[in-house]
């Protein structure tokens, strides 16, 4: 099968997603930045990803499985699990549970195997792929599930690669050669059920390097000047660059105003605002920060969102990009190959760095993140590496026997 293209790049949708911790405020968030966009005149569609739908009540409006217009050039969309692995996965589960009954898996063992992992964030990749693929929308606003969700769904295509790799102990090829002699047992084309399948992880991957392309999309991080929710937001910018996801900006939402210093209950509640967003500052910096005051109330509708989407990005495109910068970068020093990747908020005994064949894995925590290698430095050996301002340094040097 021919592999199908990249989507090509002047032609996609600006995508921004938005995460964090749950409860800071990325679906008001979301909203209020694709309403802006929308007012603006780009067609843009907002798609919430979390299980825990809140983007309805947001709108104020009841939402669907599929795009829903909202106001003018503004769409909506609660993506449904069930309706969505019906959708695009429906054929994929019946191919891998006839192929595992093929092998002699039993019945029970093989409906648990033919539910590939991931297979709820995958969906909305492949809804991106679709919208890009039709080039619908100018942009597209993703009010993505709390950070952990978010990392699953944005590293699913190797999740997903590695499941395949040994689930199936045979090659395309294989499965070809074998597919007439399995559509006389079981009336399935597996040759053809294989090649969608493959056709479904090309989509995958296709889509992941469009979000990691920082010319496409970027990385909002929604958070609170509060010491948890900064701490999740520092542990996921350290996770999003070592997977080459693009941040270019910080939202920092529900700001208390100034004047609540006058009532003594709310005084020490600012005063310790104040400190978490120096902090803020400090620990983000350069990325901007964009700051929401404290609605006093719940926001919902269009006209409070309004308001939110005024307060967040006053005189500046929401479109833009505000920042961005190479997450890897790989020169020549000498006989060496130096390879850095930013580890922001990482110290000297918090990550372990291990060399595997044509790849390094980088171990943060209970993270890990696998940086497949050019080809050429197999003839090259991880001779050290060290942590200095963040960036993680790695020295190759030509094998002794070269």
């Amino acid at each position: 099968m021919a592999a199908s293209t990249d989507h090509n790049v002047q032609d996609a949708p600006r995508i921004i997603l938005f995460t964090g911790k749950g409860g800071v405020g990325k679906t008001t968030t979301a909203a209020a930045t694709a309403l802006r966009c929308a007012e603006m005149g780009k067609k843009t569609l907002v798609i919430s990803t979390d299980p825990a739908h809140s983007l309805g009540d947001a709108l104020n409006t009841e939402l669907s499985p599929e795009p829903k217009e909202i106001a003018p050039n503004l769409f909506a969309q609660e993506l449904d699990v069930y309706y969505s692995m019906k959708k695009y996965w429906g054929n994929v589960r019946t191919l891998l549970l006839t192929v595992f009954q093929w092998q002699g898996v039993s019945n029970m063992v093989a409906e648990e195997l033919a539910a590939l992992p991931g297979m709820e964030e995958a969906s909305a990749f492949l809804w991106l792929d679709n919208y890009v693929e039709a080039k619908e929308y100018e942009c597209i606003v993703i009010d993505s599930a709390p950070t952990g969700e978010t990392l699953t769904l944005l590293t699913l295509p190797q999740t997903v690669q590695w499941w395949m790799t040994r689930a199936f102990p045979f090659q395309k090829a294989a499965v070809q050669t074998v597919g007439a002699a399995v559509r006389t047992i079981t009336g399935i084309p597996l040759d053809k059920g294989f090649m969608e399948l493959d056709n479904l992880f090309e989509k995958l991957q296709r889509m992941q390097r469009l979000m990691t392309n920082p010319d496409v999309a970027s990385i909002r991080l929604v958070m609170n000047p509060e010491r948890m929710v900064i701490q999740e937001a520092r542990r996921a910018y350290t996770y999003l660059q070592m997977y080459g996801f693009s941040v270019d900006s910080v939202v920092v939402n529900r700001i208390m105003p100034e004047v609540a210093t006058n009532n003594s209950f709310f005084a020490e509640y600012v005063a310790s605002q104040k400190k978490y967003l120096g902090e803020i500052e400090e620990s983000f910096a350069p990325l901007p920060l964009l700051k929401v005051q404290h609605a006093g109330k719940e926001v919902f509708g269009l006209d409070l969102l309004r308001k939110i989407g005024e307060s967040l990005y006053e005189n500046h495109n929401p479109m833009d990009f505000y920042y961005k910068e190479k997450p890897f970068e790989l020169a020549q020093d000498g006989k060496n190959y130096v390879l850095k990747t930013k580890l922001p908020f990482t110290s000297e005994g918090e990550f372990d760095v291990k060399r595997l064949a044509d790849e390094v894995i980088i171990q943060v925590k209970n993270r890990r993140k696998n940086l497949f290698l050019p080809r050429f430095l197999a003839y090259y050996t991880l001779e050290k590496h060290s942590l200095t301002d963040g960036w993680l340094t790695m020295t190759f040097a030509p094998n002794k026997d070269q």
